[in-house]
């Protein structure tokens, strides 16, 4: 029931969010047209993608700006930009751009989200280019089906000069396909590793980063941007040896008797990523890979199972605790977890399968778990500040839990 009615209201808040974007834009005097704006979409690795553009332009002399999931930096002042959110609302997309144009600045890397796309929150911005990381499961919740998530997302394509699609994604036919089907004027590129594409690169293997393959893709994506920038290809190489990722990517909290990593994977395809990596770099260490994780409340559910059977696929011991849970009743949502771990084929057995509701609780456990050579990872929350618990916001510090964990691991 409250389903279909946010449905039957959702065009209503679109045409209100458009307002307000119209009128934003009106306000500040159109700031994106004083700019060169690059829009990163995609379900995983937009964040990653967006700060690795912002490096190389700004380690090329370039004068540039950005908006991401972490937060917004216009000259050097940063910017909270929200709980929960990546794309912010139109006042403050506009009034950042305007900071931006003010200051001078040449470029402005926006990380562009569906939900943004959708309710035209964006409306107003000027593209000189869109790039594409990847689509998989992810908001369905809100888009209903994969169909529309595609074709929304396709729509910053269709608002940008130049298309920068990742080839050897599956969403690339798609996309391509409505794109011609709106009889889009944008000049479509491609970057990629197995396909043949505009800008085939193993970054990897040049410059002997010794990254995961998902952000070799996130690298090549930032290079292939810049390149059509008009950035020299020797100053972007230079630039993504010296790039390190934004918090809460891949980032390491721990490392002595084992190790803890800290992710913002939270969707399928992004677990299997940075879990299937991690699964390798257990074994060569002889241990163990314990997993902490959950799914946010009043949120695309069907990826829940989707979630579990992941975890259950590459880790030895997972750890289904809170994300986020809002006014959800969270038992609901672990029970969905499990429910994939149980249908997965797992590799472990209904004894490593913990749920622990208190997420610090949740990663003191596996903390205390953890024995020489093992590799915990917690994902979902990463850089945020806050869990949302029965509609309130609860301060929440992922690095502070691990160091919580550890000292009462370690008195």
């Amino acid at each position: 029931m409250l389903e279909r009615f946010k449905r039957s209201i959702q065009p209503l808040i679109n045409i209100y969010h458009l307002i307000g974007a119209v009128i934003a834009t009106l306000y500040y005097g159109f700031p994106s047209t004083k700019l060169k704006v690059v829009g990163v979409t995609g379900t995983d690795g937009k964040t990653t993608t967006t700060h690795c553009i912002y490096h190389i332009l700004k380690s090329a002399g370039k004068k540039v700006s950005m908006i991401s999931t972490v937060y917004a930096k216009i000259g050097e002042t940063e910017y909270e930009t929200g709980l929960h959110v990546t794309t912010p609302d139109a006042m403050l997309v506009q009034k950042l751009l305007n900071e931006s144009a003010k200051n001078r600045d040449e470029y402005f890397v926006l990380e562009t989200t569906s939900h943004a796309i959708d309710q035209n929150r964006n409306f107003g911005v000027h593209y000189e280019l869109g790039v594409l990381t990847n689509i998989t499961h992810e908001h369905l919740d809100y888009h209903r089906t994969f169909e529309r998530y595609l074709r929304t997302k396709s729509r910053l394509f269709r608002q940008s000069k130049i298309s920068i699609l990742n080839r050897d994604d599956a969403s690339y036919d798609p996309v391509l396909a409505e794109l011609n089907r709106t009889k889009s004027k944008s000049t479509v590129k491609s970057y990629g590793l197995a396909n043949e594409a505009d800008f085939k690169i193993d970054l990897n293997k040049v410059l002997k980063l010794q990254i995961p393959k998902y952000n070799n893709y996130n690298y090549l994506a930032a290079y292939s941007v810049c390149v059509e920038l008009g950035i020299a290809k020797q100053s972007i190489l230079k630039a993504l040896k010296s790039y390190k990722l934004p918090k809460g990517r891949y980032e390491l909290a721990y490392d002595e008797k084992f190790m803890v990593i800290v992710d913002y994977a939270h969707t399928p395809n992004s677990l299997r990523q940075i879990l299937s990596d991690l699964r390798v770099r257990a074994d060569g260490r002889k241990g163990r890979l314990i997993h902490v994780f959950g799914s946010a409340g009043l949120r695309d559910a069907q990826k829940r199972p989707m979630m579990g059977s992941e975890s259950s696929q590459h880790a030895d011991i997972s750890i289904v605790t809170e994300e986020d849970y809002r006014t959800e009743n969270i038992e609901t949502i672990s029970k969905a977890i499990i429910s994939g771990i149980k249908n997965s084929g797992s590799r472990i057995k209904n004894e490593t399968v913990i749920v622990i509701d208190n997420r610090q609780k949740a990663i003191n456990k596996a903390v205390a778990l953890a024995n020489k050579g093992d590799i915990v990872v917690c994902t979902g929350k990463a850089h945020e500040k806050s869990l949302s618990r029965n509609g309130e916001e609860d301060p929440w510090d992922e690095f502070a839990a691990i160091r919580t964990a550890l000292n009462l691991r370690n008195p």
